[in-house]
């Protein structure tokens, strides 16, 4: 999950174009700062594991509390119109977005539960309680998934091909055919392919990480959705966690070390 947020951290100075499309860029600066991607990671994760094996209801009304109160908690991290009214609204309901919100929010399924199936089915519970489109779904799904199978020694390629298999995004473009025409988007539709394309083409974690910014765009979320595969296949390294743990606040530090700790029982 900490990949995630390194990925949201590392991407927001650069959101809207703002890197030249180079992988050539300092990783960590005045405004390498944590946005709504990493607050509502943080949130799901804190319902996921407060709902450990609890029934469906459980899970739903659980994740929007959680949503909500962290949300409220930091306003100003950068939520999208509907979804900042969503926040503030005194019975929430879904309201059919296939904004990238849900695939970036969402790794924590694909770190706590033992199976694909399960993985699944939590990812799809984590975005259907404000992003219930079935691109949104998807998009939320098809990151858990690449997540669950990244951390449990699928190659990049057996990865590729249950993605396009399952869910059907085209991952036949280069990084390089897709940077000179991507531009700022937020659908998942054009948000998680490209973030997959990243991790598939990167050799570490960090040039994952690199790769995705230098796509453009919104690539906070867009590297926060690639980081969070990375860190499963490759894990992080320590002077970088360290560097994004140094920009967090207490109270979310507390939710990552209680994720880290249940997410190394499952192995």
């Amino acid at each position: 999950m900490m990949g995630a947020i390194l990925g949201d951290m590392i991407g927001a100075p650069y959101e809207f174009d703002r890197g030249g499309k180079t992988k050539d860029f300092p990783l960590f600066s005045s405004g390498s700062e944590f946005t709504d991607d990493s607050v509502m990671t943080v949130a799901v994760a804190e319902a996921l594991l407060d709902t450990l094996g609890q029934p469906e209801e459980d899970i739903l009304d659980a994740l929007t509390s959680s949503m909500q109160k962290w949300g409220r908690k930091y306003p100003d991290a950068g939520y999208g119109l509907r979804f900042y009214q969503w926040l503030h609204q005194k019975f929430p309901t879904p309201y059919g977005s296939f904004g990238n919100g849900s695939a970036m929010r969402g790794s924590a399924a694909g770190w706590l539960f033992g199976t694909l199936e399960e993985t699944r089915r939590m990812a799809r519970l984590t975005a259907q309680v404000s992003h219930n489109h079935p691109e949104g779904i998807k998009g939320a799904e098809a990151t858990a998934s690449a997540i669950f199978l990244a951390r449990t020694g699928s190659t990049k390629e057996e990865i590729k091909d249950y993605i396009i298999r399952e869910f059907g995004y085209d991952l036949s473009r280069t990084c390089d055919e897709i940077r000179p025409f991507y531009h700022h988007v937020e659908s998942c539709q054009q948000t998680v392919p490209e973030a997959i394309t990243a991790f598939l083409e990167g050799t570490s974690f960090e040039d994952v990480i690199r790769t995705a910014v230098s796509l453009g765009g919104d690539c906070d979320t867009l590297t926060c959705i690639a980081g969070g595969i990375a860190e499963a296949f490759y894990g992080l390294p320590g002077s970088m966690e360290k560097e994004g743990r140094n920009r967090l606040p207490e109270e979310m530090l507390a939710v990552i070390d209680r994720f880290c700790r249940q997410a190394q029982t499952m192995g």
